[in-house]
């Protein structure tokens, strides 16, 4: 939610390690962050990042 700093969702994703349990179950793995504005109540970022 946007009242955070910038580029968060996808730092949150890769600090935390939630992909390491698909690592070796599929080919490929993507990391896909959405930052989701409170006030304009809309997406205001979305990153993606191949593992």
């Amino acid at each position: 939610v946007e009242d955070q700093a910038e580029n968060t969702a996808l730092k949150q994703i890769e600090e935390k390690k939630y992909f390491e349990k698909y690592l070796g179950k599929y080919e490929e793995v993507y990391l896909i962050g959405i930052e989701f504005s409170k006030k304009d109540r809309n997406i205001v970022d979305f990153q993606w990042k191949a593992v």
